[in-house]
């Protein structure tokens, strides 16, 4: 049913997930503007964006999915900050498994299939994490403690270089401590969105 909300879509394609467990898997991103933080990496541009329903969403996703392909990356941005159960109940109906990146500081709409924390205190100090789990915690890695996370309930750790560019060092911390994982934006190295 049309309910006539609009949200504020930064862009809608379709790529391969770059980082995290699911790398290398067919996924639609569905991106929104805006965000609560400025982290000082942020490589998204808040000011593009078309507003539409929630229907029309949908509709470009369908457009843009090939046969076979279920899986929706929920990014921006915040997502949380305009994700909400009616749109997650319309792509849900649909078929589709969502995922959602967030920097966990508003809470999320039941029914997310898959969440990845990547908390960004380290760098906006005011980014106070509200989410109580997630399946993936990913943190971007400059130099901080990122073993203060080891006690967060995730079913996955995962260590990122910040923008590739200190991954010998991320190697070297995950070697040092092995319940994390590397992540990688294999999107940047292989020249794709």
């Amino acid at each position: 049913m049309e309910s006539g909300k609009k949200y504020a879509v930064n862009e809608i394609f379709l790529s391969l997930q770059g980082e995290g467990f699911w790398t290398g898997t067919p996924m639609v991103f569905l991106r929104f503007s805006g965000c609560n933080l400025r982290c000082p990496f942020c490589d998204t541009d808040f000011t593009s964006f078309t507003l539409l329903t929630g229907e029309e969403i949908l509709l470009k996703i369908k457009e843009t999915a090939p046969e076979g392909c279920r899986r929706i990356c929920i990014t921006g941005g915040e997502p949380s900050l305009q994700l909400d159960s009616p749109l997650t109940d319309l792509l849900h109906g649909e078929g589709f498994i969502l995922h959602i990146e967030t920097n966990g500081t508003h809470p999320l709409p039941e029914g997310i299939d898959w969440v990845t924390l990547s908390p960004k205190s380290d760098f906006v100090p005011s980014a106070e994490v509200v989410i109580g789990s997630c399946d993936e915690l990913k943190v971007v890695y400059t130099g901080q403690d990122f073993r203060k996370w080891e006690s967060f309930p995730a079913i996955n750790y995962f260590l990122q270089p910040c923008s590739c560019s200190n991954t010998g060092e991320v190697v070297k911390m995950i070697l040092e401590n092995p319940k994390w994982r590397l992540s990688l934006q294999t999107h940047k190295y292989i020249g794709i969105a």
